[in-house]
């Protein structure tokens, strides 16, 4: 493998010749994009899973495992499902175009080529390619606080579950609930709430690490995401967190309010690892989050330890306490 660019597009291209390579790698040289190079199936996979990738130059006809093939083997992989795929072929039959584009190739490419004809081709997937990502991640922005929304945490937490599978780590997530919201909306208006929701997403992002990811949940409620946190590494982040909201007094015109939150708070470490899902992470971090909220508010709640592990069977017994009264952390 040869890195011959690092900027932010990037391309792979698989080839068995050489000579392909070194001949793509001309005619795109002054293109902005960094090219990573595969001669068999086996390399180009292996790139493909450790690079995020926006366009894949795929021969068709390699002597181990054909392009046809290979295009399955990468579409099977959730991360490469909308990676655009052209095709380099020296095929020119009706049917092999029809398969390629049955299969869901963006393009293809007649060898021999010409250098103008693969720079059009090549450019006008790399726009199409970001154009999509642009969309796509303006469709999991909460449009009111900047955060994540919803439907990004559910693919965020499912992705980390799923790496969590695959090493040994800790995963742990924060539920956060505004307290007396419905009061504030109904006192002062919802423009004076919807100021208090983008004011407290300001002061998450100031607290959280680069590795955590903030979500907005859904009205009042947040959900952060820590990834390699322990439950007690999140206890530590959601006691900064309580104590900044706690100190945080919002205004909006002549209006001002001050603010209190409780939080909600479990660990992947507290759970039977036979059990861990996104759904499981989330269903205990908002048991934890109703005890904070049942036992005063402006506290944190965290999922007692012994009998998190045969959670959901037991999940009635939480550990709440504000910062005021716990020790040790």
């Amino acid at each position: 493998m040869t890195l011959t660019n690092t900027l932010r597009q990037s391309i792979l291209v698989v080839d068995d010749s050489p000579d392909i390579h070194h001949l793509i790698a001309a005619r795109l040289g002054c293109e902005r994009i960094s090219m990573y190079h595969a001669h068999c199936a086996a390399e180009a996979l292996q790139i493909a899973l450790d690079h995020p990738l926006d366009l894949i130059l795929l021969d068709l006809d390699m002597p181990d495992v054909d392009g046809f093939t290979l295009f399955v083997q990468l579409r099977q992989d959730r991360n490469l499902v909308n990676t655009p795929i052209i095709f380099l072929t020296g095929i020119l039959d009706v049917a092999t175009k029809v398969k390629a584009f049955d299969l869901g190739a963006l393009d293809y490419v007649t060898k021999p080529f010409d250098g103008v004809e693969l720079k059009a081709r090549v450019r006008a997937a790399l726009r199409m390619k970001r154009y999509h990502d642009l969309l796509s991640t303006k469709a999991q922005i909460d449009a009111l606080t900047g955060l994540w929304n919803r439907r990004y945490l559910d693919e965020h937490l499912a992705e980390e579950v799923f790496s969590l599978e695959q090493r040994e780590g800790f995963l742990s997530l924060l539920m956060i609930d505004i307290d007396h919201f419905k009061s504030v909306n109904d006192t002062y208006g919802h423009s004076f709430g919807d100021g208090m929701l983008q004011a407290i997403a300001e002061e998450i992002n100031q607290v959280l690490r680069k590795s955590d990811v903030a979500c907005r949940y859904g009205g009042e409620e947040f959900a952060i995401v820590l990834k390699n946190t322990d439950s007690a590494a999140a206890m530590i982040i959601a006691e900064r967190l309580l104590q900044q909201i706690s100190q945080m007094e919002v205004s909006y015109g002549k209006e001002k309010k001050s603010v209190t939150a409780s939080i909600g708070v479990v660990g992947s470490d507290q759970l039977n690892p036979h059990i861990v899902s996104p759904q499981t992470l989330i269903d205990a971090a908002d048991r934890a989050l109703y005890c904070a909220k049942s036992g005063g508010r402006n506290r944190i709640a965290l999922l007692d330890e012994h009998e998190a592990a045969s959670f959901p069977a037991h999940k009635d017994l939480v550990q709440a306490w504000t910062g005021l009264d716990r020790r040790g952390l």
